[in-house]
């Protein structure tokens, strides 16, 4: 099996095919200090994907609430259980993922499954919303900062555009496959027969099995919009103004000026869900700062004290770029952060977007009667 470089590990690892970026990465960054569990996003991308019939449990967008939530049922204690130990030490990750796990240590195991993962039952699909608004903790202790003692938090989620994906690693039929201009992850349902490999590979549980067509569906990333330079619906669609998507470059290659380089590689605030896995996902979090720490690191990794401290207190360039989430359609492609305001610019360099970080406050006159009756009467 080929090696590849993971950056979220800060290691090699194994994977089926050879390393491949696209130039620009479709990548988002969600803010879960934000999340009010209105389940707009989910309704948005409802309605415009997943109406149809044989799609009633097909959840493309789905808001959950740890740490009891989870559609389908259990899917992230599962896949940990299965995957055992495994620990950050000197910046890197200890352990095996879910491309190393199934690889037998006996050589004579003939055709060991490529990915480690498991398929739900139709059971654990039936209720998207288990366990929403559901805390856990000490019921006779105050809720204070930085730590609450009684806590939960709304985990807002879609497929991961991984850039090592477990569903195209699975898929025997290569029926699934990365675009080469922005890394959002396709099925070819020409391509596919239904064996559901995918479903069982992606540690996420993004990839869908449709049962009357018999093929596996997903989350597109509203690529129609993505090429108009427009977000995708649950980004756009967003009360709590969380949601921010753009496109990542790798590390060597960040642009300071650009939103998802700056969020996920400069400040560092934004992090991955389950780096572990070893998919290298390209949706990112800014951690809920009243969550306890330990259950935080396994979610996000270990650099969630530092990105709470951050985001605790942005200095004046991070305040500007989280005054632009939610903002406008366009994908901000660049942005600027000066004199108490920040700006946003599209693929092209226009502006299209202004925030000023103190809104200006506009107080109405008194009522007058008489002011009223001689406006109405102007001709």
């Amino acid at each position: 099996m080929p090696k590849v470089f993971n950056w979220q590990l800060n290691r090699e690892m194994e994977y089926p095919y050879e390393e491949s970026r696209p130039d620009k990465q479709f990548a988002a960054v969600f803010n879960i200090n934000r999340c009010i569990g209105c389940q707009t996003c989910s309704m948005a991308d409802k309605n415009t994907w997943t109406f149809s019939k044989g799609q009633e449990y097909m959840w493309w967008n789905n808001v959950e609430t740890k740490p009891y939530g989870g559609y389908p049922q259990h899917w992230d204690v599962k896949l940990l259980q299965m995957l055992g130990p495994g620990q950050w030490g000197n910046g890197s990750y200890h352990g095996k993922t879910i491309f190393e796990a199934p690889i037998p240590d006996d050589e004579a195991v003939l055709q060991p499954e490529r990915v480690l993962g498991y398929l739900p039952t139709d059971e654990e699909y039936r209720f998207p919303n288990i366990y929403e608004d559901t805390p856990t903790g000490d019921w006779t202790k105050t809720t204070e900062l930085p730590e609450h003692k009684l806590w939960m938090f709304y985990l807002q989620r879609i497929c991961n555009h991984c850039t090592y994906p477990g569903c195209l690693a699975a898929c025997p039929r290569k029926a699934i496959y990365k675009r080469e201009e922005d890394g959002v992850v396709l099925v070819d349902q020409k391509r596919c027969r239904g064996y559901r490999k995918c479903v069982q590979a992606c540690p996420y549980k993004k990839a869908m099995y449709r049962a009357n067509s018999k093929v596996t569906e997903k989350c597109v990333a509203c690529y129609p919009r993505l090429e108009k330079g427009v977000a995708p619906r649950c980004v756009v669609a967003c009360v709590g103004k969380i949601r921010l998507q753009g496109w990542l470059h790798t590390q060597e290659k960040a642009e300071p000026d650009n939103p998802m380089d700056y969020l996920v590689h400069v400040a560092k605030v934004a992090l991955p869900l389950y780096p572990q896995f070893g998919t290298e996902p390209n949706v990112y979090y800014i951690p809920p700062r009243w969550a306890p720490r330990p259950f935080l690191r396994q979610l996000f990794g270990p650099g969630v004290d530092e990105a709470i401290k951050k985001y605790t207190d942005p200095d004046e360039t991070l305040f500007g770029l989280l005054r632009l989430f939610g903002t406008t359609e366009s994908i901000i492609r660049r942005f600027l952060v000066e004199k108490q305001e920040a700006t946003g610019y599209n693929e092209d360099g226009d502006e299209i977007i202004k925030m000023p970080f103190d809104e200006p406050m506009y107080i109405r006159p008194a009522y007058d009667p008489q002011f009223q009756i001689e406006r109405f009467n102007e001709p």
